[in-house]
């Protein structure tokens, strides 16, 4: 019996059940992957200008993705309905077709150039700071630590932040200008800042390589130890809360506790929450200063004390007493004066 070396296909009764397993398998494999799906098929937004701008791009790159997909396979199917081997039906020899060639050579530059003219027209956007709104926080000038001025808005002004990332927790300091860093205010993994205002952020590590990311607020930075990255984020005057991320970056076994939160305040209120912070190292720091006080008024009525205590020895070993007796061995003072000469 001669053996067919055809591959069977599915009849057309198949095809319908086949299709509906597919679409079943991709939908329950998006679905356990929940987690990783951000704002399902593009990055979350709607915290920051910036996050907006990334969001925009992933939709018109998925956008053009989609007709591109549906061109593709929608010609695929075509093909294989209609030209589906027939008993009988022998298959016409093709050597190309010239102009089908440079058609779709031309559309596939074309389709590469549209996606670089948007991609570089809000590139900027998404990477240079921009100025804080008229209602927001009233910066400080002192609070204008940037050193390189690339790094702030156009106006100049931005509230910046030290963001240092070590195992396995986020630390914040707020730079108030001067040279004394122990006055600076500093947040341990949840950072607040006002609304409407232009925040900066020095990114760097301590130890292992992470990465800082907030998706609603911006794209992830690394965070390098010796290294300092930058990035930027304003929420919009109203829509106060908390926003969450994580460290994206596998920087060692509890590298999922590493998380991050940003609680972002009305101006008002983050006023008052800076004034409190101040207020409540000024008062560790007078604490300190009178436990060192303390401690030095201690030492110093332990010290005569202690002087008493030696001239009381002092005054018993120099008494009449006479001194103990010594004693010499002839042998030894002989040796010894062997050895001199």
């Amino acid at each position: 019996m001669r053996r067919s070396n055809r591959i069977p296909h599915p009849s057309r009764a198949a095809l319908p059940t086949l299709t509906l397993a597919s679409t079943l398998a991709a939908t329950l494999m998006l679905t356990l992957a929940g987690p990783a799906q951000a704002a399902f098929w593009a990055p979350e937004s709607g915290g920051s200008p910036n996050a907006d701008r990334i969001h925009t791009l992933y939709t018109v790159v998925f956008a053009v993705g989609v007709v591109i997909f549906v061109l593709v396979f929608g010609a695929l199917v075509y093909a294989l309905v209609k030209f589906r081997a027939r008993p009988g039906a022998v298959a016409e020899q093709l050597h190309g077709n010239t102009r089908l060639e440079i058609g779709w050579t031309a559309g596939a530059a074309a389709i590469v150039l549209v996606l670089g003219v948007v991609t570089f027209a809000l590139l900027p956007g998404i990477r240079n700071p921009e100025n804080s709104d008229p209602a927001g926080w009233p910066i400080p000038a002192s609070f204008q630590t940037a050193k390189d001025p690339g790094l702030l808005p156009p106006d100049g002004k931005s509230l910046n932040i030290d963001v240092n990332g070590q195992q396995y927790a986020w630390r914040f300091v707020y730079p108030d200008g001067d040279d004394d860093r122990t006055n600076n205010v500093v947040a341990v993994e949840e950072m607040v800042v006002p609304t409407g205002t232009a925040i900066t952020l020095d990114v760097r590590s301590s130890d292992v390589g992470h990465a800082w990311w907030i998706p609603k607020l911006g794209g992830k930075v690394d965070a390098l130890p010796g290294y300092t990255n930058h990035t930027w984020f304003k929420v919009p005057l109203g829509k106060e809360g908390v926003y969450t991320g994580q460290c994206a970056e596998l920087c060692g076994r509890n590298h999922a506790n590493m998380t991050a939160r940003v609680r972002a305040v009305t101006p008002d209120e983050f006023t008052a929450w800076l004034a409190q912070q101040k207020a409540d190292l000024e008062a560790a720091a007078q604490g300190a200063e009178a436990y060192r006080a303390e401690q030095q008024r201690q030492d110093q009525e332990a010290v005569p004390d202690s002087a008493d205590g030696a001239a009381t020895g002092e005054a018993g070993t120099s008494g009449d007493a006479p001194a103990p007796p010594t004693t010499t061995n002839p042998e030894a003072t002989a040796d010894d004066a062997a050895s001199q000469r």
